[in-house]
């Protein structure tokens, strides 16, 4: 098998639906697998697809708890490489071919925003994107640390993520952790990461103004409204600035 994707799903059942039509438009090379991880959803996730995909349960309720969910769909993958990414992150086919013809050890993407539409229609207009909620219109966002292909023995290699974090407020930080050790490792063996094609994803969250902005209801629905997260603290001090002018 050459290449495993991995991705965590909860309670995000609308948006599950059309990443499989997308799935199906963009076909699944041969010698890929795709991997759900349901991450504890009411009710579970299905394959509403033709394609095959395995469906992992982690059976496990507790907020947060996607890193240990990538580590359960990583023990069980059988690709030499793994395709890592979040539900609302949009995969293309020249994604796709891009990781399957390069053997590197690790490989990053550069970011738009993009929707995939009831029909599982991947769009890029700004009319769209607005109806989304974004409100800044920009084209390109910084590169995802959560969002990459990776040689499976690098993976756990560099031990996996951290599943100890888990409880903590969010962020718990398992994400950094994990690309600070490849950062490490990376200085170590003067391995660079390679950039990949164009990763699309769904304006959400601190794009639209909010850090819990979800947009048509689409995804999950735990609070991101935490003082450990940074574009939460500085959500709030913008709210508080008009207040402070008035006084």
């Amino acid at each position: 098998m050459r290449l495993s994707i991995i991705i965590p799903v909860l309670n995000s059942h609308e948006v599950l639906r059309r990443q499989l039509i997308n799935f199906e438009k963009i076909g699944l090379p041969a010698e890929t697998e795709l991997i759900l991880v349901d991450d504890g959803s009411d009710p579970s996730i299905e394959n509403t697809s033709s394609l095959p995909v395995t469906i992992l349960q982690t059976h496990d309720t507790r907020p947060w708890t996607w890193a240990l969910a990538r580590n359960v769909g990583a023990r069980v993958a059988k690709g030499d490489q793994l395709l890592m990414y979040d539900l609302d992150h949009i995969v293309t086919y020249d994604l796709l071919h891009f990781v399957l013809r390069h053997d590197e050890p690790r490989i990053h993407f550069r970011r738009e925003f993009g929707v995939l539409d009831e029909t599982g229609v991947l769009r890029k207009d700004w009319e769209t994107l607005r109806s989304y909620g974004l409100t800044m219109h920009r084209k390109r966002i910084e590169s995802h640390h959560n969002s990459f292909a990776m040689k499976r023995d690098l993976f756990w290699k560099l031990g996996g993520y951290r599943e100890d974090l888990i409880g903590n407020p969010y962020p718990q930080g398992e994400d950094s952790d994990f690309y600070r050790k490849w950062v490490a490792y990376s200085h170590k063996t003067c391995i660079p990461s390679c950039e990949g094609p164009t990763l699309y994803v769904f304006p959400t969250g601190r794009f639209c103004g909010d850090v819990d902005f979800n947009p048509h209801g689409l995804f999950h629905d735990l609070s991101r409204k935490s003082t450990w997260n940074y574009w939460w603290n500085r959500q709030r001090n913008q709210e508080c600035q008009p207040a402070l002018q008035k006084t």
